[in-house]
């Protein structure tokens, strides 16, 4: 994979510390705003990127680019994946994938036309203890209640009290709890069983925006329960509970650092089989795998698996009265 990257914040430098561990991934071209100039010179040096630009346009254009990340802003997504499609670069996107189905939808149309890989970089999706989960779950017997909770309090959410609202928590920006965190845990619900068959959503919203909520996903022989908060925290508590025993995670299921497996019985199993990497090695790992396999199909499929976590996204926040302006666009 000859790699190319747009932006410079905070995911941009998580994903460049551990990248050099790939050797099949090469660093050619990193892009950004003329605004970020001096960072992407900066990172292009540190990384030893072949070459720098402040425009886009220069990246798309680089011939010996075929892979372009986007790790920008969620609202910024779509735009830019569909310039990379269109100029027959495959793309990793960030997530949230985008910010309506329509948009996915149409990302999806445009990747199998061209023949092009199109990826959404979730973390939970490709890491050997998701994969643990789902072949644990048979020993749960019949699954009745899910409970998933990512809470962790933002140090934005202080900021956008006082009035300075940053993408996060901006509306106009695709921002609010739902898409940040709470997306983590619908990836991991809709990957181990799919479509839920009704969607509701319960946020607590200020300025137009979710600063945190409740999501409740109907499975018809099971309910679940998605909690998603960056106005305040508490210990976070997943479990898949089953009339035969629980799954039980402490962790963000963003990362799944163990499972512990509680049986009627009176048994317990702790168990952890994740690799001692950084946490998105895993999924680029799988990227290069595929693309170097012309493993259309399994891309594919994952596509479809974002799609629907978009479409669960988009159905709740509109239920909610979240709209944004992507919304108003199609």
């Amino acid at each position: 994979m000859k790699l190319g990257i747009v932006g410079s914040g905070m995911i941009v430098e998580d994903l460049l510390s551990f990248i050099g561990d790939i050797p099949s991934i090469e660093l050619i071209h990193i892009s950004g705003t003329q605004r970020s100039e001096e960072k992407i010179k900066n990172l292009h040096t540190k990384y030893q990127f072949k070459r720098y630009s402040t425009s886009y346009d220069e990246l798309l254009n680089d011939k010996e680019v075929d892979t372009i990340y986007v790790g920008l802003p969620n609202y910024l997504h779509y735009e830019y994946a569909k310039k990379a499609l269109q100029t027959y670069k495959n793309v990793i996107l960030e997530k949230p994938f985008t910010s309506t189905i329509e948009e996915a939808k149409e990302l999806e149309e445009l990747a199998i036309q061209n023949h092009l890989f199109l990826w959404e970089a979730i973390i939970n999706q490709y890491l050997p203890n998701f994969y643990k989960v789902k072949e644990l779950l048979p020993k749960l017997g019949k699954i009745k209640i899910v409970e998933c909770n990512f809470s962790q309090y933002s140090s934005r959410y202080n900021a956008f009290k006082e009035g300075n609202i940053l993408p996060a928590f901006d509306y106009t920006k695709s921002g609010g709890a739902l898409m940040d965190l709470n997306i983590y845990n619908i990836h991991f619900v809709v990957g181990l069983f799919g479509k839920p068959i009704n969607i509701e959503y319960y946020p607590n919203i200020e300025r137009n925006i979710d600063t945190s909520g409740i999501l409740i996903l109907d499975y018809g022989s099971f309910k679940c329960v998605c909690i998603g908060s960056k106005d305040c925290k508490a210990p976070l508590s997943n479990n898949i509970q089953g009339d035969e025993g629980c799954i039980h995670i402490e962790t963000p299921v963003a990362i799944i650092e163990t499972i512990d497996i509680f049986m009627n019985d009176g048994t317990k199993e702790t168990i952890n089989e994740n690799k001692n990497v950084h946490k998105m090695y895993e999924e680029f790992i799988a990227f290069e795998k595929m693309l170097q396999e012309q493993d259309y199909e399994k891309c594919y499929k994952m596509l479809k698996h974002s799609l629907v976590v978009t479409e669960v996204q988009n159905i709740a926040r509109k239920k909610a009265g979240i709209i944004f302006p992507a919304d108003m666009q199609k």
